[in-house]
């Protein structure tokens, strides 16, 4: 009796391919949010045969050059998650689905703020309206500036 290898990708836990393929099915384009230990990735990713294609990312490093200091916070998040929905709307993605990868889902987490951010950008995405930050916890009011300022530099 033989006995069947997983591939390497879930045998390291780097891949859920039983969540990939569902994402994959929907046909819609992946905002796919990634945080490491000093920044976080936002990026679109849209499905090919041939492979996955990023249509768009952005690293909250870059929110430096908007004057906000870069970083993991639900601040930060929100505004890459913002900017990546501009982005996003000038590729011509209207709807998309989130892929949170292996992270579990914790509600008024990092992976909504930048949801959020995406939604308010005016890209589609399937949600339950609980698991969203709320204005408050975001601290929204300081951030208009700099909204005001993303929304000059990419339209």
């Amino acid at each position: 009796m033989t006995r069947r290898i997983p591939y390497k990708r879930r045998r390291k836990k780097l891949t859920n391919y039983k969540k990939r393929l569902k994402l994959v099915i929907s046909g819609k384009p992946r905002l796919v949010v990634r945080i490491s230990n000093k920044y976080l990735n936002c990026q679109v990713i849209k499905y090919e045969p041939d492979g996955d294609v990023t249509l768009t990312t952005f690293n909250s490093k870059k929110l430096i050059d908007y004057g906000f200091k870069g970083g993991k916070n639900l601040q930060s998040a929100y505004l890459s998650g913002f900017i990546t929905g501009l982005k996003a709307l000038k590729k011509g993605v209207k709807k998309a689905v989130l892929d949170s990868g292996l992270k579990t889902s914790i509600k008024n987490s990092r992976i909504y703020a930048c949801l959020k951010g995406f939604i308010e950008a005016g890209v589609k995405v399937p949600h339950s309206k609980e698991v969203l930050p709320d204005d408050k916890l975001l601290n929204k009011s300081s951030l208009d500036k700099y909204v005001k300022k993303i929304k000059s530099d990419i339209k």
